[in-house]
């Protein structure tokens, strides 16, 4: 019984870990199969498996389709004793591995087969042949290179163990399966196996099995806890190490380095105490983390406060300053300066307020900002519009805005002879870009993330404020998208303006 109890816990387990670890998309018929198999229906369901391991080899899904396969195989001799049929689907996935697998992968499936016709055998009580596929699983788990195959085969070599009542090389076997997972550090893993097993026996009423089985996980704990304890004193005297190291490159003083030396000692001394100092480090971190939150906060408290005082200054002044002769150069510099300030400033102040969408034509918005700037150009200057015919749901005044920015900017910079193109590209189901590029003199890459900054420096105000950028950024954001430069694009500039839906 306890021997029954403890093949159980293993298969609950592996069967766990087996599920957890399909990640790939399943077809139809994977589908149709699981559903008719787990109404009973195993005729259809074997069927169906046969015909998605068919489907999955056509599409080069050679691992998916073995597995259908595989599992359509069990139901022909687990349901219905047809041995003959069973053999006879297995060499035919054989060949279809050997005729379309390749290295590592050709041996982890022919494990698979191996596997099943172990336990076709296992259930025919088979010995010899049992063994023969014992040898065959072994060889392919080694030649797969997989770690996961490899404990595969010692869970299956210990259920035969322990199924013959070769209890002594069964527990040699697991135990070679818990040393690999713990040397690996998996620790979970193997904690997890140990408890199945004493779950099970304590289902079962087998005082024996939880007995032995607790004596074995106890065992195994106080090594593992004695692994990870030696891990965090390895990693705690390379700290030591590496601090002695910086302070004596640091100070030179014999009193320093003493002091410090005494300290470090103190701290090996106290290892085990960290993990109590451990908790009080983390409860202050959280009462940190909740302290700087405040103070973000308040600081954006401030700077929307800020925003809103700059902002009534800027609308104050605008009346009068529009009162001025902006055809002075520093009068119109200044009304520019006002009203950028206002407009940054409203934005701002709107981060949080949803922008509104509207479906519109893209080429005939890039063809219409294009011809904005037709009078702006050098001479031989080429304008490209290179934006399908479709529609795109977008706020038309931002990116209008954005655009015609980039492209008067890309005339002011764009020599004669050179090209200015305005373009749109579709990125996904809600993703889609807009593209300026030009071959002017371009953007120092050191000077790139600067450009979006707003009062970066003090300049003179009739050769612009250098507003105009952090604007259409500041516009990008509340889009929910992002302007930014390209730095692959070499010869000239390349904007790329980034929107979702």
């Amino acid at each position: 019984m306890r021997k029954k109890l403890f093949v159980l816990g293993l298969n609950l387990l592996f069967c766990c870990m087996a599920a957890l670890a399909q990640g790939a998309a399943k077809s139809d018929l994977q589908k149709r199969a699981e559903s008719e198999y787990e109404a009973g229906k195993w005729i259809s369901a074997r069927a169906l498996y046969i015909k998605a391991f068919e489907d999955y080899v056509n599409k080069g899904q050679m691992r998916e389709g073995v597995e259908c396969g595989v599992k359509g195989n069990a139901l022909y001799y687990t349901k219905d004793n047809l041995y003959k049929e069973a053999f006879d689907l297995l060499r035919r996935i054989d060949q279809t591995i050997e005729a379309k697998g390749q290295g590592s992968a050709k041996a982890a499936m022919h494990y698979l087969t191996s596997k099943e016709r172990f336990q076709m055998y296992m259930k025919m009580r088979k010995g010899a042949s049992i063994t023969e596929q014992l040898g065959n699983m072994e060889r392919y788990a080694n030649a797969s290179g997989d770690e996961a195959v490899k404990n595969d085969f010692l869970y299956n070599k210990t259920i035969y163990h322990y199924t013959f009542g070769q209890n002594e090389k069964g527990n040699a076997t697991f135990k070679e399966m818990a040393n690999r997972l713990t040397a690996s550090k998996e620790y979970g893993k193997v904690e997890d196996v140990y408890k199945t097993l004493i779950a099970s026996g304590r289902k079962s009423n087998s005082a024996n099995m939880v007995a032995e089985s607790y004596k074995s996980y106890v065992a195994w704990k106080d090594s593992a806890n004695a692994l990870v304890l030696a891990d965090t004193v390895k990693v705690l005297k390379k700290q030591i190490a590496d601090n002695e190291a910086e302070i004596a490159e640091k100070d030179s003083s014999l009193t320093a380095r003493q002091a410090v030396i005494v300290g470090l000692s103190i701290l090996a001394a106290v290892l085990a105490a960290a993990l109590v100092l451990g908790v009080l480090v983390l409860v202050r971190y959280i009462f940190l983390t909740r302290k700087q939150k405040k103070t973000i906060r308040l600081l954006n408290e401030n700077n929307a406060l800020k925003a809103k005082f700059i902002s009534n200054i800027s609308a104050q002044l605008s009346p009068t300053l529009q009162k001025l002769d902006s055809s002075i150069p520093e009068v119109k510099a200044l009304q520019d300066f006002s009203h950028h300030i206002q407009t940054l400033s409203e934005l701002e102040n709107s981060v949080d307020t949803p922008v509104e969408r509207e479906e519109v034509q893209v080429s005939a918005l890039c063809e219409g900002l294009m011809n904005q700037i037709r009078d702006k150009v050098k001479s031989g200057v080429v304008l490209k519009v290179d934006a399908p015919k479709m529609m795109a749901n977008i706020n038309k005044e931002y990116v209008s805005h954005i655009l015609l920015h980039l492209l008067k900017n890309a005339a002011e910079y764009t020599p004669e002879g050179g090209h200015i193109t305005l373009g749109y590209k579709k990125r996904g189901a809600h993703k889609h870009q807009f593209i300026v590029s030009d071959t002017g003199c371009g953007i120092p890459e050191e000077q790139r993330e600067e450009v979006f900054r707003a009062f970066r420096e003090i300049r003179d105000l009739t050769k612009g404020d250098g507003l105009g950028l952090p604007i259409c950024k500041r516009m990008a954001l509340n889009m929910n998208g992002d302007l930014d430069i390209d730095p692959a694009f070499a010869k000239g500039v390349h904007f790329v303006l980034s929107l979702q839906d």
